[in-house]
């Protein structure tokens, strides 16, 4: 138990260390979502499309989940403290070369390494968190925990946007710097004395290697498959192919293994199976939705990075109130109820958005979010416990790395389904609309009145047209969003009911 593992360490040392813990959680989620509204400015610099600057996005995500199952084994054969805090001076190397870069090449495996340093660093602090505090103390930690996951996605956006207006994107990652080395000293100081012991334990290099196939086959294929024409392409259909069958072996063999880089024994139990089919739907959607409402509103309504930052940010601002309430309310609420009553406000605050027309306003953009900032705790904060709750004490470290896992490729996967559908449908509501829209008559004399000559005026109509394309698009995709809210708030009532969270023994 963690009274039993941190006798020395005062209530005061503990919430002094968990701040530096918070904190660096807070970097690492905050760079999935930092660079969102900088892709214009990062593929204008570089000299590359959109579509090429949403890798920086996805490359990150998918490094990072590729690397979250290696926390146990990194924790077990080099110590947990050891571990975060080298995981944190790679981080911090890789922040300097990615805001160093020259070309979408370096960037994007800058953007790598820094995912591979990232993915460790929030299970490993989950799980110092419950070795550290003691039993009481722990819903309230993780709330502070969560807090930081909740905040961060939705302060990335406005930070990126106002950095990359005023200075240069370079800086969205120079950022990281000082609070990578403060973390750093922080680690160093407070928790060096409960580091953990360390063991010689194999590393599954072929599970490894299997992990690295399907995901990156499958995350490759979701990035490029609009421009391939999917499945019309062999390319596609290669690394379709490449990803299912990596999955199946990937399966086979880390269930057989016996000392697997990932733990699916854990899917064993139905509580953390359900609570994680819950978190990737969620995450995926939400995480989605702050990437391609900055592209609308940058692309296609006027707004600069800043702007579309300040719209995001609302979200941030509420949820920094909320998640400590919420995370007292875990240990006298059922944590079901609290996953159930905050999806469905974020289901409500999805329908609001599927309203939103080509001259909406600022402040009914900005209203959705707003509420976003109370559901959102209400999601983060009981969810993690659900996945960590369910699992037996020797297993809450493997829990803590597969929740991490999915809800990283979850956002992953989520953008890349969510951008790609959201063209397909401009495309089809631009051919919808073009079918059953005739130019006003006179509309053409109107418009050469003002200076316009014919070819001109059909332009600007046509312009007209793919802007209702466009909104019609994003309306359509909050509609899914809804739905698939209103799915995750069902699927978790298959979670039984949450046992008190325990000390993970694994730590050890």
């Amino acid at each position: 138990m963690a009274d039993d593992v941190t006798p020395s360490m005062s209530l005061r040392r503990c919430w002094i260390a968990g701040g530096f813990m918070a904190l660096s959680n807070f970097m690492v989620v905050l760079d999935t979502s930092i660079a969102n509204v900088s892709v214009p400015h990062i593929a204008g610099g570089l000299a590359i499309s959109p579509d090429q600057g949403t890798w920086v996005i996805t490359s990150y995500s998918v490094a990072e989940a590729i690397c979250v199952p290696l926390t146990g084994w990194l924790a077990a054969r080099f110590g947990a403290v050891r571990s975060y805090i080298w995981s944190m001076i790679g981080f911090g190397i890789f922040s300097i070369l990615c805001g160093s870069s020259v070309s979408l090449g370096m960037l994007v495996a800058c953007r790598v390494g820094q995912g591979l340093c990232g993915g460790p660093i929030m299970p490993i602090t989950q799980t110092l968190l419950l070795r550290v505090f003691p039993p009481k103390q722990r819903g309230t930690a993780m709330g502070l925990w969560a807090m930081t996951t909740v905040v961060a996605p939705v302060a990335g956006p406005l930070l990126g946007g106002s950095i990359s207006d005023n200075w240069s994107w370079h800086w969205i990652f120079f950022i990281n710097i000082p609070i990578a080395m403060a973390c750093i000293a922080g680690a160093w100081f407070m928790l060096r004395p409960v580091e953990t012991e360390s063991v010689r334990s194999r590393i599954d290099v072929i599970g490894l290697t299997l992990l690295v196939v399907w995901v990156g086959a499958l995350q490759i294929m979701l990035d490029i498959g609009r421009d391939h024409d999917w499945f019309g392409s062999t390319e596609i259909w290669v690394l379709a192919i490449v990803a299912g069958v990596g999955f199946a072996f990937f399966v086979v063999w880390e269930l057989t293994d016996e000392h697997p880089v990932v733990d699916l024994r854990v899917f064993a139990h139905r509580g953390f199976t359900s609570a994680v089919i819950a978190l990737a739907l969620i995450y995926g959607t939400l995480f989605s939705s702050v990437v391609v409402t900055p592209q609308w509103l940058q692309g296609f309504m006027g707004y600069t990075a800043t702007d579309a930052g300040y719209v995001l940010a609302w979200q941030g601002v509420f949820a920094v109130v909320t998640a400590p309430l919420v995370g007292r309310m875990t240990g006298k609420i059922d944590a079901r109820i609290l996953v159930t009553a905050g999806t469905l406000w974020l289901a409500m605050s999805v329908v609001l958005r599927t309203h939103w027309t080509s001259d909406v306003g600022y402040w009914t953009l900005a209203l959705p979010h707003i509420l976003n900032g109370f559901g959102m705790p209400m999601f983060f904060v009981p969810i993690t416990i659900l996945c960590l709750s369910s699992v037996d004490p020797p297993q809450i470290a493997s829990a803590a790395g597969m929740s991490s896992f999915v809800r990283t490729l979850s956002g992953a996967v989520g953008t890349s389904f969510a951008t790609t559908l959201w063209a397909n449908r401009q495309q089809i509501n631009r051919a919808d609309l073009v079918n059953v829209t005739q130019v006003p008559s006179g509309l053409t004399d109107q418009l050469a009145a003002h200076g316009l000559n014919p070819a001109q005026a059909r332009s600007l109509f046509a312009n007209l047209v793919d802007q209702q394309a466009v909104v019609l698009a994003i309306d359509q995709l909050f509609q899914i969003a809804a739905v698939l809210f209103v799915i995750a708030a069902l699927t978790i009532w298959l979670v039984p009911k949450p046992r008190q969270l325990q000390s993970p023994q694994s730590a050890h």
